[in-house]
């Protein structure tokens, strides 16, 4: 890839110089063709995954842009969270270093209002904010748009995702009609086509690393797991790979605090990361990863969009995401900089394994199956690990001035040895097991069995369901509000139930699909905890929810009719994974 050295995009002075204080020479690509884009004043569509320079992309521009002798706000940065949010504000602030008059200042939930207001009104000109306290402040009368001349929408694929539509249409509704608007998605759904076809005239479009996602300098691996023994499994695998730093992600805030608790009681050092904490947690949690205090953070996408921490060797997805570009989003977190990295995907059944494969296709990679390390090979790698910071140890003592300074208790040590007929070898052994980290007691995790073919499989959870008929077994139906519009497949929903749930494949009984919603059957002694866990969940990327249906399956059709349609439907009814 060819570099771009940041003095050719003919910067301001005061720009160069920034930049260069924050020590960058060479603009990454995205910088390099959205700058000149933005400065020209033209809307733009920015498309780039994770970690490929997006603040410093629209914060240059965004910088130079501004009128400092105003104190009216001229640039309007929209993020989905606060951490996004603080993050782009410290950025924009660094680069307005040497331009006197320029007032980045960040508003976002979870603080006080008051300090907001009052630096608002002290001639802010450059707010960077959530979408929610923006809001908030434009009905309090704290913050007026009507002088906005760029408004930057930064991840704006998760701000909808989030529910933040009606919220951005709103804000935007309030700036001029004659504004220049910029977006950045790593993601290009539907949404942000139709968002950018209200709100932004002509966009250019720059795209960065779409057929290619930069996850070669990543290990991928995977590993099957029993669906109710993940914990256990995670343990074990931690055990052996001893991360320094590790993002372990879950796709819901219950499976990150549930996680967490459990990781801190069995021995390692956990914080957990989501939406439903306090700003004040948020960052202490942050701060003690990114000092390495904590070398365990588990979050979930949302809450991790955005943190910028160097080093991290480990990721885990400890729950597939539903959308595959998640995945690459993930990992991508992991082999920054040229150096390597691991990445670990648990998945449970064929079903799940069948995901890690398409996902596999998509990111143009291979993600390699492996079985999980036993107790014997964790020992192992304890042992091993050991014996190679004692041989470091002995090299670097072997090569200091001062030597061995305890070399006359060696002596010691080694004469009462011969008197008590004990070896130096025996000594060395007591000398490294005092020093040795002692193993915790390790779970006993049961290997996945093979899964049957395609064909049997079909078959036989079609046979489980009759024959749980016969014995009597109930049988409850569920209704989600996702059907063929959306795309979603009766595989789609096989994996989303045993994602959510934990629940086998085999459990799941018949499927049939509508235009807008979904008819599942489920055992009915399990129907009230998964409907629990699916409450809110996502299904190919999409928001859903699951209520009780009552009516039976047979003879169901959608809005509650019934008729020679409802049969043609349930011959089209297909349940497999």
């Amino acid at each position: 890839m060819n570099c771009t050295p940041f003095i050719q995009l003919d910067l301001t002075e005061p720009l160069l110089r920034a930049v260069e204080d924050l020590g960058f020479t060479d603009a990454t690509e995205i910088q390099a063709q959205s700058i000149p884009i933005i400065r020209e004043g033209r809307d733009m569509i920015g498309r780039s995954q994770t970690g490929t320079g997006k603040t410093l992309a629209f914060g240059i521009p965004a910088v130079e842009s501004v009128d400092a002798g105003s104190r009216k706000v001229q640039v309007l940065v929209l993020c989905p969270t606060r951490e996004l949010a603080m993050q782009a504000c410290a950025e924009l602030r660094k680069l307005s270093r040497y331009r006197p008059g320029v007032r980045p200042e960040e508003v976002y939930g979870g603080v006080s209002m008051q300090r907001q207001i009052y630096a608002l009104q002290s001639g802010a000109n450059v707010v960077v904010g959530t979408p929610g306290r923006i809001m908030d402040h434009m009905r309090r009368g704290t913050l007026k748009l009507d002088n906005v001349q760029l408004v930057i929408l930064d991840e704006a694929d998760e701000m909808l995702s989030m529910g933040f539509k009606e919220d951005i249409e709103t804000i935007l509704k309030e700036t001029p009609s004659e504004r220049q608007t910029v977006l950045f998605s790593a993601t290009m759904p539907p949404e942000i086509l139709r968002l950018t076809h209200d709100f932004q005239n002509n966009p250019a479009m720059v795209e960065i690393d779409k057929k290619q996602p930069s996850v070669k300098a990543i290990r991928q691996i995977s590993y099957n797991v029993p669906a109710l023994r993940k914990m256990d499994a995670l343990n074990l695998i931690l055990r052996y790979y001893e991360p320094k730093l590790a993002i372990i992600f879950c796709n819901t805030k219950k499976n990150v605090d549930e996680l967490t608790a459990y990781l801190n009681s069995h021995g390692f050092s956990a914080e957990a990361l989501h939406g439903d904490m306090k700003q004040p947690q948020r960052t202490q949690v942050l701060s003690g990863f990114k000092s390495a205090r904590t070398n365990l953070l588990v979050a979930t996408d949302v809450a991790a969009r955005g943190i910028d921490v160097e080093n991290i060797d480990f990721v885990i997805n400890y729950d597939i995401p539903q959308d595959p570009e998640y995945y690459i989003h993930r990992i991508g977190r992991t082999g920054r900089a040229g150096k390597s990295g691991v990445a670990i995907t648990l998945c449970c059944g064929r079903q799940q394994q069948w995901q890690i494969n398409t996902i596999a296709k998509i990111a143009k990679s291979s993600i390699i199956p492996m079985a999980l390390p036993s107790k014997e090979e964790i020992s192992d790698v304890s042992r091993k690990k050991l014996l190679d910071s004692a041989l470091e140890t002995l090299s670097s003592k072997a090569q200091a001035e001062n030597g061995f300074p305890f070399s006359d208790l060696a002596d010691a040590l080694i004469a009462s040895g011969m008197e008590q007929n004990v070896s130096p070898r025996e000594i060395v052994a007591m000398l490294l097991e005092r020093h040795a980290q002692p193993l915790q007691e390790l779970p006993d995790v049961p290997p996945v069995q093979p899964e049957p073919t395609r064909s049997t499989a079909v078959h036989s959870r079609r046979g489980s369901l009759e024959r749980g008929r016969r014995s009597n077994q109930k049988v409850s139906y569920i209704l989600l509000s996702v059907g063929k519009k959306q795309r979603v497949m009766p595989g789609n929903i096989v994996g989303a139930i045993t994602q959510y749930t934990g629940i086998s494949g085999n459990e799941i009984g018949k499927i049939e699909l509508f235009e807008e919603q979904s008819v599942v059957g489920v055992p009915a002694d399990k129907a009230g905890e998964i409907l629990e866990r699916l409450r809110s969940f996502k299904i190919c990327g999409q928001k859903a929810s699951a209520q009780m249906s009552t009516i039976p399956m047979k003879g169901f059709s959608h809005r509650g009719q019934r008729g020679r349609s409802s049969e043609r439907r349930q011959k089209k009814s297909v349940h497999d994974e």
